[in-house]
């Protein structure tokens, strides 16, 4: 049986968690951008990163036959 590590321990678990703060930073403007498409890329990608992630932990997860 695989050994699987807790989330937290994972590189994917920082590069997810990275992806998501600096994207929300960007759409709530605590990093300035110019026009607000980018706002909206910021909070494309702070989504996109923790659903990518959470599908990810439950393919791991999931016992295969």
């Amino acid at each position: 049986m695989l050994d699987v590590k807790t989330g937290w321990k994972t590189t994917e678990f920082w590069l997810a968690l990275l992806a998501i703060i600096v994207g929300e930073a960007v759409a709530v403007d605590i990093i300035p951008t110019e026009g607000s498409w980018l706002k909206l890329a910021g909070l494309v990608t702070g989504v996109l990163a923790a659903i990518g992630y959470a599908h990810v932990r439950a393919k791991v997860k999931t016992p295969t036959p």
